[in-house]
């Protein structure tokens, strides 16, 4: 592919259109490995948004899907994976128990030699604790430098993230070599509502030979620890109630809950909440939890961090609880009650009816 781009660019030059011609070039051979994730036969939405990120690189970029695992569960996730969206050339599964659970090392040394077969000019993967995870070893192990938390794509290689905890966006120019690795804030990137129905993408076994010993790592799965609720995923939900220190203990949170229930909506919690062990880790929202933007986020005691705000400031509307009225979360919130947090809970609980 170099020398297709070096003879195109001498063309170029020889008619006086070069950097024009080159750019022209750089758009046509783009491909993209897609790093997804998979959980009950379907392709998780974070994923799906880093093929919409696929997307903006190039119309015309050919993107292969990399799904791991083992059993039933992954062929019936690669099915959905083949019609996911029209850009999607091929979707390559790699089926072994040793990528059925997110460990960073035999993902990586799975990501590197797909990579080495592919030649992919990038790879994506979300910014989720998988992806924040492998890419980095990944990017280690293929001598290049990634590009983190991209909220943004302006050309193929250049690229919007935020730095300050969100207070600032700085734009980007990736100048190593291929493949340009990056993780994406899937709320960055809306997936495509409707399935390609036209195009069915084949489905590849991807050759694991390199597997031994040494590339599967130290470290080893023990157990997964999660909650059972019906409540939608925090990171993906489109209604998102929050609490703070302001909530004062555990017992209060169920306040919240309760809440949550009547709205269908997802239950966050700010770090120091998490911390004072109101609530476990995987409900903190912010620079260090999750980051979401969900069409509706209400705040219940929350002061408003800067880390907090870097993982909320992109929801849709925002409504604050608060009794102190100097509370920097009113500077970003749509609607504001400075009140107390318990009196608006009590009254919203008795005049929300139960959702059915």
């Amino acid at each position: 592919m170099a020398a297709m781009v070096v003879g195109a660019l001498r063309r170029g030059r020889a008619t006086g259109g070069g950097s024009r011609f080159f750019a022209q070039s750089l758009h046509r051979f783009v491909s993209t490995l897609v790093v997804a994730e998979h959980e009950g036969g379907f392709v998780k939405p974070s994923s799906l948004s880093a093929l919409a990120a696929a997307e903006a690189i190039g119309k015309e970029n050919r993107v292969s899907l990399l799904l791991g695992g083992s059993g039933p569960a992954l062929h019936k996730a690669a099915e959905h994976a083949a019609s996911s969206h029209p850009l999607v050339s091929e979707v390559l599964v790699a089926d072994s128990d040793a990528f059925a659970h997110p460990l960073a090392e035999p993902w990586a040394e799975l990501l590197r030699s797909v990579q080495q077969r592919g030649g992919y000019s990038h790879v994506i993967a979300s910014s989720t604790s998988f992806g924040k995870n492998l890419l980095p070893r990944a990017a280690a192990l293929l001598d290049v430098s990634p590009v983190t938390d991209v909220t943004s794509i302006s050309e193929p290689r250049v690229f919007v993230r935020p730095i300050y905890a969100g207070n600032a966006l700085c734009t980007v120019r990736y100048t190593g070599e291929d493949p340009c690795m990056m993780s994406i804030r899937s709320t960055s990137f809306s997936p495509t509502d409707a399935m390609s129905e036209t195009k069915v993408a084949p489905i590849t076994q991807v050759d694991l030979s390199f597997l031994s010993e040494g590339s599967l790592g130290k470290s080893a799965w023990v157990n997964l620890k999660s909650q059972d609720t019906e409540r939608p995923d925090l990171a993906n939900a489109s209604v998102v109630v929050t609490g703070g220190r302001g909530l004062k203990s555990a017992d209060n949170f169920k306040l919240l809950e309760q809440l949550a229930e009547k709205l269908g909506a997802a239950v966050g919690a700010t770090r120091a909440a998490v911390d004072a062990g109101f609530v476990p880790n995987e409900l903190q929202v912010g620079q260090t939890g999750k980051i979401v933007a969900p069409e509706l986020y209400m705040a219940f005691g929350v002061s408003g961090a800067i880390q907090h705000l870097a993982g909320m400031r992109d929801s849709k509307v925002i409504v604050a609880v608060n009794k102190d009225a100097d509370a920097p979360i009113f500077q970003v919130a749509d609607y504001g009650i400075v009140a107390d947090l318990f009196e608006v809970l009590d009254e919203l609980l008795k005049k929300l009816p139960d959702k059915k």
